[in-house]
């Protein structure tokens, strides 16, 4: 037992963990190496690292921040695919939605109630109400229950009780049915810190700008420190490319071309405050396109999401003033109230990974994944859903094991559960205790908890060395002080924008995006992270900029436009980077 506890590695995922991960990168040769920390490459380095392999991961700059943190924030089957008669799909996601509620991390994702309006009597009732129970029948077949109820028949009176804010025209009746929800970029950060607790290197903010080959095959990269500025090389018998939107460019650097295109989508999402309407469910609507979300995402709802071709700045999607009034005038149609332009309080855009087709339209090309090995020694994955990233992560994984030496296991994620999960609902069962125990509002504790899991002992901790730790952030009430020194010191955030905009949601929840907060969580993460004033005040600089510049953006009537004002923020780095 006392082998065993010796390579009992650190949870913690802060600046000493980063250091101790690119000394290892610099001198050693792995068997995996994962380029891109979304959720698919955070996935995969977990993967790998479970079967027993040695991984590296490198990400250019944030966990989950190029698209995995600007999703809808669903784990959902997806019933529009039912539609498309691709019933594979739907049933590996409900199975995966099933292991995300239920296994792997109930603190994370939950269940989520909502309702599909019907607008004829009968045909359209029993139409859509076959699509259900056949969704509710493939959420069974992995073998385990699928950790949320049945659907459900609703009357017009029965939907008028519980959504009384939905105009009573807009439907003759309605199904309630179920599916779960996700705060997107926690669960990213989450996975990255969790493969780092089972062995694996992790290294965010660092950039691959070249591959290394031996003849033909991929023998590792050329990695580009952007924290200290050093430039260095990591070998691997492996490399995964799990760069979603950038994949064609990630190709495009071992100087052959892709075995399969991928295309970038481009999805807005509202956030407006819960008081706007009430009602108890979400909403799935039809549109002219796809399909319309309204969803329920604590005291604010979710309203997305748009699916247009986007064919400019991968890093900085912007949203314009004719996507966010699409959204208003669809949802609209289906209130008593409408909803205007000042009851928005954030705005984000996000970028699907499409793979390619003969479609003109993104929304009709796949969201199937492909994984190929386009030149020896580098596996691609492109393409798939956020909800099946486990299976895209296995695909991946499974594809470089087949070409390395010996007997290796087979992917054992399914049985492990991310940092936090374990022991879950027995602290979820006794908050009202825990919160007696350290004075703090019950309600605190449950956020807490629905955020950190049984980690949320750690922040406690922090609070009990500080107690002003427990205080909100000025114009943030739902985030405290000590969640910013906990991203700082546990969750790899580097920038001010990492924990305002991901670790925390604030940038898209408070009226003012953040604004009020930034030089309070600024002074916190210099504490931890060791800034000087200059550095303290660069930051907060830095993230104005990028508010205001999102700010204009969204008044742009076109794609172009919105882009180029959006692009007048620059992100921030931390070393000079002369050949920028």
């Amino acid at each position: 037992m006392a082998r065993l506890k010796s390579v009992t590695l650190s949870t913690k995922l802060g600046m000493d963990e980063r250091d101790e991960a690119l000394k290892a990168l610099k001198s050693r040769e792995f068997d995996v190496l994962v380029i891109g920390g979304g959720i698919v490459g955070t996935g995969a380095a977990l993967d790998a690292v479970t079967r027993g392999l040695s991984v590296g991961l490198l990400e250019a700059r944030d966990w989950g921040s190029g698209t995995s943190s600007r999703s809808s924030k669903l784990v959902h089957g997806g019933i529009r695919y039912l539609e498309q008669l691709d019933f594979r799909l739907v049933r590996e996601a409900l199975i995966e939605r099933g292991l995300l509620l239920q296994r792997i991390a109930p603190h994370l994702v939950k269940p989520v109630r909502f309702l599909y309006p019907l607008k004829r009597r009968f045909i359209e009732r029993l139409y859509v109400g076959a699509g259900m129970l056949l969704y509710d029948v493939f959420s069974y077949t992995g073998g385990r229950p699928p950790g949320v109820p049945h659907h459900r028949h609703l009357s017009k009176r029965q939907i008028q009780k519980a959504m009384p804010s939905l105009s009573s025209n807009a439907l003759v009746g309605g199904i309630a049915y179920w599916d779960a929800q996700v705060d997107d970029a926690r669960y990213v950060s989450s996975l990255a810190r969790t493969a780092s607790s089972y062995g694996a290197h992790v290294a965010s903010r660092v950039r691959v700008e070249g591959f290394l080959k031996v003849g033909q095959r991929v023998v590792g990269v050329e990695a580009h420190d952007l924290i200290t500025g050093e430039k260095f090389e990591v070998r691997a018998k492996q490399v995964v490319n799990a760069t979603g939107v950038w994949t064609d460019d990630t190709q495009r650097m071992v100087g052959e071309r892709g075995t399969f295109k991928v295309r970038a989508s481009k999805g807005i999402h509202l956030v407006v405050p819960r008081d706007r309407f009430q009602s108890k469910m979400g909403l799935l609507l039809r549109t002219e396109k796809s399909v319309l979300f309204v969803i329920p995402w604590g005291r604010h709802w979710l309203i997305g999401t748009t699916d247009t071709d986007w064919n400019l700045d991968k890093a900085h999607p912007a949203a314009t003033a004719a996507d966010i009034d699409y959204l208003l005038e669809h949802v609209n149609k289906v209130l008593n109230v409408p909803l205007t332009r000042e009851d928005v309080e954030g705005v984000y855009a996000g970028l699907r990974p499409l793979l390619a087709g003969e479609s003109d339209e993104t929304s009709k090309l796949s969201r199937e994944h492909l994984v190929g090995h386009s030149v020896p020694g580098l596996v691609v994955i492109a393409g798939g859903k956020w909800t099946t990233y486990r299976i895209m992560a296995k695909d991946a994984i499974d594809a470089a094991v087949d070409a390395l030496d010996g007997k290796i296991p087979a992917s054992a994620t399914a049985d492990i559960a991310l940092l936090g999960a374990e022991g879950y609902q027995a602290a979820w069962n006794k908050r009202g205790k825990i919160a007696r125990a350290f004075g703090v509002h019950p309600v605190r504790i449950e956020h807490l908890l629905n955020r950190y899991g049984t980690l949320t002992d750690e922040l406690l901790d922090i609070i009990g060395e500080d107690p002003s730790l427990a205080e909100p952030l000025p114009c943030a009430d739902d985030y405290i002080g000590a969640e910013v020194v906990y991203a700082a010191s546990h969750e790899g955030a580097m920038h001010l924008d990492d924990v305002l905009a991901r670790r925390t949601r604030i940038s898209i929840e408070a009226w003012d995006r953040g604004v009020a907060a930034a030089p309070v969580a600024a002074s916190l993460m210099a504490g931890v992270l060791g800034w000087d004033a200059e550095r303290e005040q660069r930051e907060v600089a830095f993230y104005l900029e990028r508010v205001q510049a999102e700010r204009d953006s969204q008044e742009q009537p076109d794609d172009e436009s919105a882009d180029r004002v959006r692009l007048k923020a620059p992100d921030i780095t931390a070393a000079p980077q002369p050949d920028a």
